[in-house]
C-alpha cells in the first residue's frame, strides 16, 4: 500500500501469513443470545468470530462487551473482528472512539466499517471527500489502539465496485486500512473471482455465503466451486473466512455450512499449494 505510518498514527500489524481461519459473523444469528452463538460456533468447529455491534456487543455498553469477551474466552473462540456499523457519515465521527474501545475490550484486532451511505456512481465529490476524511481519522484512532480497519464490500457504499474500493484504499492512504470481500449479488463466479484477484492482499477477510439469484439464500455447497477458488486466491495470507447469513437463519445447519467451507479450504490448498 502507499500509506505511511504517520498517516495512521502508527499502523497496526496485519495478520501473520498462514492458513485461512474459519469463523462466524454473530449477526448471522441476531435473535440468539451471545452464549448460544458461541456454543453453535464451537460445535461447528469454528475458531474465530466477528461479534456484531448491533445486538451482541453494542459499543455504548462496555459491560455487555466485557461479558461477550468472557464468553469468547470460555468457548475458545478468538474475536477476529468487531462488526461495527460506523459508516463515516456526517455526525458519526464523535462516536468512533467508543467503537475502537469496544473492539479492544473484545480482544479484536480489526474493526469492520462501512464506506459511507451512497453508491460510488451517485456520490458527489464533496460527500466522497468527507467520507474519506472521516475514514482516515478513524484509521488513526484505530491505530492508537493497535487495530486495523476494513470496509464492508457492499452495495450503496464507496466499496460497491472493485475500482471504487481500490480508489478508496488509496485515498484513505493508511497502512492499517483494508477491505473485506464477498461475492457481489448476481455476479457470475469468474467475474467475482477476477475482482477478488484485483483486490489481492488488500483483503483482510471474506464474508462467506451462497446467494443466487439476488439475495436468495442457498446452502454453501451450491457455490462450493466459488469458495474453493476464492480461498485458493487467499491461501497463505492469514485471512479470515467468516460464515454469514445461512439459509433460514437456522443455527442447526451451521455445522453443515462450516463443513462445506472447511472442505473448500482444504481443496484450495490442494489446488493452490
Amino acid at each position: 500500500m502507499t500509506g505511511t505510518n504517520s498517516r495512521a498514527g502508527g499502523a497496526a500489524p496485519v495478520p501473520d501469513a498462514g492458513p485461512t481461519r474459519l469463523g462466524l459473523c454473530s449477526v448471522t444469528f441476531r435473535r440468539l443470545p451471545a452464549l448460544e452463538v458461541a456454543r453453535y460456533a464451537l460445535h461447528a468447529g469454528l475458531e474465530v468470530i466477528e461479534w456484531g455491534a448491533d445486538v451482541h456487543a453494542p459499543a455504548d455498553d462496555p459491560s455487555t462487551v466485557r461479558a461477550v469477551r468472557e464468553i469468547s474466552d470460555r468457548y475458545g473462540l478468538t474475536c477476529c473482528s468487531y462488526g461495527s456499523y460506523f459508516r463515516a457519515c456526517p455526525g458519526e465521527a464523535a462516536g468512533f472512539p467508543a467503537v475502537a474501545r469496544a473492539a479492544a475490550l473484545l480482544g479484536a484486532r480489526r474493526i469492520r466499517v462501512w464506506a459511507g451511505g451512497t453508491g460510488s456512481r451517485y456520490v458527489l465529490p464533496d460527500e466522497r471527500h468527507g467520507t474519506v476524511r472521516r475514514l482516515r481519522e478513524a484509521a488513526r484512532i484505530a491505530a492508537d489502539h493497535g487495530l486495523t480497519l476494513a470496509t464492508e464490500f457492499h452495495g450503496n457504499t464507496l466499496t460497491d465496485t472493485v475500482d471504487s474500493t481500490l480508489r478508496l484504499l488509496d485515498e484513505v492512504d493508511a497502512d492499517n486500512f483494508h477491505t473485506y470481500w464477498q461475492p457481489p449479488q448476481d455476479v457470475p463466479d469468474e467475474e467475482a473471482l477476477a475482482g477478488l484477484a484485483r483486490l489481492g492482499d488488500r483483503v483482510a477477510a471474506v464474508h462467506a455465503f451462497s446467494w443466487w439469484p439476488g439475495n436468495t439464500r442457498r446452502p454453501l455447497a451450491e457455490r462450493a466451486g466459488l469458495w474453493t477458488a476464492a480461498l485458493g486466491l487467499l491461501g497463505g495470507r492469514g485471512m479470515d473466512a467468516l460464515l454469514e447469513f445461512v439459509p433460514g437463519d437456522d443455527p442447526e445447519i451451521l455445522a453443515r455450512e462450516a463443513s462445506t467451507l472447511r472442505q473448500s479450504a482444504g481443496q484450495s490448498l490442494t489446488r493452490h499449494p
